[in-house]
């Protein structure tokens, strides 16, 4: 039998819902305790990682985190003929990866053109680059773009097909990439990476926290991981991937960069602490735009579970406790976030009916999770919400014209109108909550890790949310899960170019 045994039966799905974010390097006392249920899962799903015994002494190269950029880029470090491993010092693989909602952005992509979207790469370059108020790193960016579509063929030639089209909060057109029934597309590419980790044989250890990356001679040698919180092992490597996710869930991180944010729920998974960003700066790695910490304008706050945005992108609206729409709900997420903070409460209700439901299989989780206020009619979710029963329907009639005109001359959305709010209303109260952090280690296009006076650190690769410089001042939705992609792709491969 080989050292990875299949899950259980249905272990994975169980297992996508509630993984932790996939980041190592906290000491021993700070490592992120997960929850009775986070337990359960990682013992259900325990057959489907390689046993701590397994472990050797020296791969060729070390990957930290499991996350999405972290499994890509195994993946393609195999392929290009090495031996890497994947450390992940939460109970379960993931990370942010499996929390992300709305798609994937891509560009001249096939799935567009099959469907009619006309797009372009310097459309979504430009896009991408107003959203982040002109701030992107435009290298980063300009590879990014250019190598989007491909990213999209890359996952369909590992069975992850992502070829149902939505729209996110400052892109112009259709560009989101998620599965074929709308549902998010974090779980499923998360089940889907990690089955072609096991088909290649690749390990990936769980409980084992990288706590130190190892430098010789000027170059990267290996690191140091506690295993199972009992010991500590040296692993020699030829180069190390660092892939550990943001710092979203690090509130003394953020209330070092962003005091103002400190008291914000977040939507952050519990391992998602900066230890990538903290290990990397004792080697001396540089940084960028540590402040740059993007709000989520749809967040329940009850719990911190995000509301997707393709709920606005398949058309709902944001109403306040007036029963008044006060913004574009489809414009970029700092906008969306700043206006919803100027109501009373500072917050709102996202409102739609039964076609945005069943397009956005992502509602069925959030019903099943409380979150949800329904109704036959609107004085009766007027009623159970407490908003404006007179001027909700006031807001209701007018959208509806809207929706039939496509014109919104109230606030000018001219994006995520194709579907009205008729049948069962539905409301979910939302408040903004911290979810992406934008900054992060700075990374030439060939994802190095740089230092402060702009050399590469030999060896030592980085990608995915531990990174800054891409997003600018505010992330796009759907940017997040093609930065894992794209940049997980390219730190395997120049990983792999490097050691051979």
């Amino acid at each position: 039998m080989k050292k990875w045994q299949r899950v259980i039966t249905g272990g994975l799905a169980l297992l996508a819902v509630v993984a932790l974010a996939g980041c190592s390097g906290n000491k021993a006392t700070e490592k992120p305790k997960a929850s009775k249920t986070d337990a359960k899962a990682a013992a259900s799903a325990k057959t489907s990682y390689t046993p701590t015994s397994d472990m050797k002494s020296d791969y060729d190269i070390v990957i930290i985190g499991a996350g999405g950029a972290g499994m890509t880029a195994a993946i393609e470090a195999k392929d290009a003929g090495l031996n890497p491993v994947i450390l992940e010092k939460m109970p379960v693989a993931g990370g942010n990866t499996s929390k992300a909602s709305a798609g994937m952005n891509a560009s001249e992509t096939a799935v567009e053109k099959a469907q009619g979207v006309a797009d372009d790469n310097q459309k979504f370059f430009d896009e991408t680059l107003k959203g982040g108020g002109g701030t992107n790193d435009q290298a980063l960016l300009r590879y990014f773009v250019d190598h989007s579509s491909s990213a999209i063929d890359w996952l369909a030639k590992n069975e992850i097909v992502l070829d149902n089209l939505t729209t996110t909060g400052g892109m112009s057109v259709s560009r989101t990439h998620r599965p074929s029934d709308g549902s998010a597309v974090g779980q499923y590419l998360v089940k889907g990476l990690e089955k072609k980790i096991r088909s290649r044989d690749i390990p990936l250890f769980v409980n084992s926290d990288v706590t130190k990356i190892m430098e010789k001679d000027g170059k990267i040698s290996g690191v140091k991981v506690k295993v199972d919180e009992t010991e500590t092992k040296t692993i020699t490597a030829k180069a190390v991937i660092v892939t550990t996710g943001g710092f979203g869930a690090n509130k003394e991180m953020i209330k070092k960069y962003r005091p103002d944010l400190k008291d914000y729920v977040s939507t952050n998974a519990a391992g998602s602490t900066g230890d990538g960003i903290k290990m990397i700066g004792k080697l001396g790695g540089d940084t960028v735009d540590l402040d740059k910490i993007q709000i989520h304008p749809t967040v329940f706050k009850k719990t911190g579970y995000l509301v997707t945005e393709a709920v606005r992108g398949e058309g709902a609206i944001l109403v306040n406790k007036a029963g008044k729409r006060f913004t574009n709900e489809m414009n970029t997420r700092d906008k969306v976030s700043a206006a919803e903070l100027k109501q009373a409460g500072k917050s709102a209700y996202i409102v739609f009916g039964d076609k945005t439901k069943i397009a956005v299989k992502a509602i069925d989780q959030y019903m099943s999770k409380g979150m949800v206020v329904s109704a036959k009619s609107l004085a009766e979710l007027a009623e159970k919400t407490g908003i404006d029963k007179s001027e909700l329907k006031k807001t209701l009639k007018t959208w509806q014209t809207a929706v039939a005109t496509k014109t919104d001359p109230e606030f000018g959305r001219t994006t995520g109108m194709t579907n009205d709010i008729d049948g069962t209303y539905y409301a979910i109260a939302v408040s903004p909550g911290i979810h992406h952090t934008m900054g992060g280690v700075k990374i030439n296009t060939e994802t190095q890790v740089l230092k402060k006076d702009g050399t590469v650190i030999k060896g030592l690769y980085a990608a995915g949310e531990v990174t800054g410089g891409l997003h600018g001042s505010n992330r796009i939705g759907g940017n997040a899960v093609a930065d894992i992609i794209i940049f997980g792709r390219q730190a395997g491969t120049q990983a792999a170019a490097y050691v051979k």
